[in-house]
């Protein structure tokens, strides 16, 4: 959380997490097995550079420290994946938001989720994936949340969520918008 009295955002930056951590050393050991497994070269340096290029990417989305997540007097910015930054951040102004959505992926890592649920006349968010087939998908990946919602979420990954100060942040901006789940 930014300081500044009263009126500070509250912001999460992209940075090192147990899941990032985890991520980056195994694809460092993966990629390793594999460089050095017995194989044709045809398998060996595909892999090694598959893996230790995932590594790599998770490795920097860590270390760029851009914005994740962030409420403020604006609105709720989404930010973007690291490697994409630019193309995939999204910003939604209060009067789009009808909550602030919490909510958790039902898969075996059980990812956790942060987004907005906006009005039904509001805009479309930029960035790629917005459209009615991104929403398909998201019926199928995620049925028990909205596809809207879903799209207008972003993944708890890479960075952390304080969820006290999130909720107390969307209270001193836009205290009539709820923030749901958890």
């Amino acid at each position: 959380m930014t300081s500044g009295g009263t009126s500070s955002a509250y912001e999460a930056r992209y940075g090192w997490d147990r899941r990032t951590s985890l991520f980056v050393v195994m694809a460092a050991v993966l990629s390793t097995f594999v460089a050095v497994a017995d194989a044709t070269p045809f398998l060996r340096w595909p892999g090694a550079v598959l893996f230790g290029g995932a590594g790599l990417l998770m490795a920097y989305g860590a270390m760029s420290r851009k914005v994740a997540f962030r409420v403020d007097g604006t609105g709720v910015l989404l930010g973007g994946y690291p490697a994409r930054y630019s193309a995939t951040t999204a910003h939604a102004p209060w009067q789009d938001i009808t909550a602030v959505v919490l909510w958790q992926q039902h898969t075996a890592a059980g990812l956790r989720w942060v987004g907005v649920a906006r009005r039904p006349d509001a805009a479309r968010l930029p960035g790629p994936g917005q459209g009615d087939r991104a929403q398909a998908v998201m019926r199928a990946m995620a049925p028990e949340v909205p596809a809207d919602v879903a799209l207008a979420s972003r993944a708890v990954t890479g960075w952390r969520l304080d969820h006290a100060a999130l909720t107390a942040a969307v209270h001193r901006f836009a205290p009539d918008v709820p923030v749901v789940g958890g």
